[in-house]
């Protein structure tokens, strides 16, 4: 009998989650309602912020923070060359331009020195991202910040629940972004949050994200709403259904097991893969700081082994485990190096990051006899494919 793949990503959705799904079903409200709210109540107590607005992705959440800062035609905001698109295209959508910043050396998130380098009259934000839940260095980014009178919109796509210094992502700067994408640590299929303490975000957010029109608009159907409403703002159309909401409050109920599953799946990868110097685990984190796990990104270590990172995946798909490569730089994508004159070369720590990292299987279902698997491929892999030392006399 063949050996099942295991994938790259696989959804942990139990019985709970779809009876929360079909009490929405049968309750016949099926569009943004009760099921929302309850959701967003339960997501800003869960980290502790104030105001919690639910969207239908992680990048209408982007999209709906920056709206919030009123962005001018030739604006500038700084965002991380090592991210996906959604980061830097939200930018685009205002007349804006995303000028592009490289990691930190050996490392994934923004490298802080390099963005202030990048700041002009015409910048007025920064967006860092936490790449596969490792916190950014987010007090150098507020004191960046500061100095230069920058606002901060933190890319949380991949970052529920992590912590920095004692402090969850989502309650340390004024916007925060999060994503509930299928492959996320909590997801509603397609969904999105907005986070922030700021009385008034929050009520121009909850405009915007449902065209622009009045408070509780939503509940114009229903027995103690009115027909009546006014359009306030040019706004959007985000809003999130009562079916994802469902599904993501029963997610997050999981938050904190699925989190210890993460943790302890990382640890055992990290224990196996340490004594190997060809390889390369992820960034240590600081004091009071708390990985979220989204990704295991383990690099290659090229010049000690006779395989590069394209042929190491395919050798793992042949060992029968999936991985992925997180992320591109955008400054290689055509679009950003026609529209922004970014070339090859011009952010080498990302570059390098990109071309030695493997994303590893990382989910709370995945079982142990899985991580034993994945754990042995790679081990297998690098004694394969290790280059033999010359001993010197």
């Amino acid at each position: 009998m063949d050996t099942p793949f295991i994938q790259f990503h696989r959804p942990s959705i139990g019985t709970e989650e779809m009876a929360a799904v079909q009490e929405v079903l049968e309750s016949k409200w099926l569009t943004t309602g009760p099921a929302t709210h309850k959701f967003e109540r339960e997501f800003a107590e869960y980290l502790g912020a104030k105001h919690a607005l639910a969207v239908n992705s992680g990048t209408a959440a982007l999209q709906l923070a920056i709206s919030l800062l009123e962005l001018q035609p030739g604006d500038e905001v700084l965002v991380p060359s090592y991210t996906f698109t959604a980061t830097a295209e939200v930018v685009t959508y205002f007349g804006a331009r995303p000028v592009l910043c490289d990691s930190v050396t050996g490392g994934f998130n923004i490298d802080v020195a390099d963005a202030e380098r990048h700041v002009t009259s015409k910048t007025k934000a920064i967006i860092p991202v936490h790449v596969g839940g490792e916190p950014c260095d987010l007090d150098a980014i507020h004191a960046m910040a500061c100095e230069h009178g920058l606002q901060v919109i933190e890319d949380a796509a991949h970052a529920l629940p992590a912590s920095y210094r004692g402090r969850r992502i989502g309650t340390c700067s004024a916007l925060t972004a999060f994503s509930f994408y299928a492959t996320k640590n909590i997801t509603t299929g397609e969904g999105g949050m907005l986070l922030t303490d700021r009385d008034d975000y929050a009520e121009k957010a909850r405009c915007l994200r449902l065209h622009g029109i009045s408070k509780e608009a939503w509940k114009r159907y229903s027995s103690d709403g009115t027909w009546y409403y006014e359009v306030l703002h040019a706004g959007f159309k985000m809003n999130l259904p009562d079916i994802l909401s469902a599904l993501g409050s029963a997610q997050l109920s999981k938050g904190d097991q699925f989190l210890r599953r993460r943790t302890e799946i990382a640890e055992r990868y990290c224990e196996r893969f340490a004594r190997l110097e060809e390889l390369e685990l992820p960034p240590t984190l600081g004091a009071g700081c708390e990985h979220s796990w989204h990704l295991f990104l383990l690099r290659l270590r090229p010049p000690i082994l006779r395989i590069g990172r394209n042929e190491f995946i395919e050798e793992l798909k042949k060992l029968g485990v999936g991985t992925s490569v997180h992320f591109i730089p955008l400054h290689l994508h055509p679009y950003y190096a026609q529209t922004g004159g970014y070339r090859k070369g011009d952010f080498p720590n990302a570059e390098d990051a990109f071309s030695r990292c493997v994303s590893l299987p990382i989910y709370p279902t995945l079982r142990d006899d899985e991580v034993e698997r994945v754990s042995r491929a790679v081990e297998n892999l690098v004694e394969m494919y290790r280059r033999a030392r010359v001993a010197v006399a």
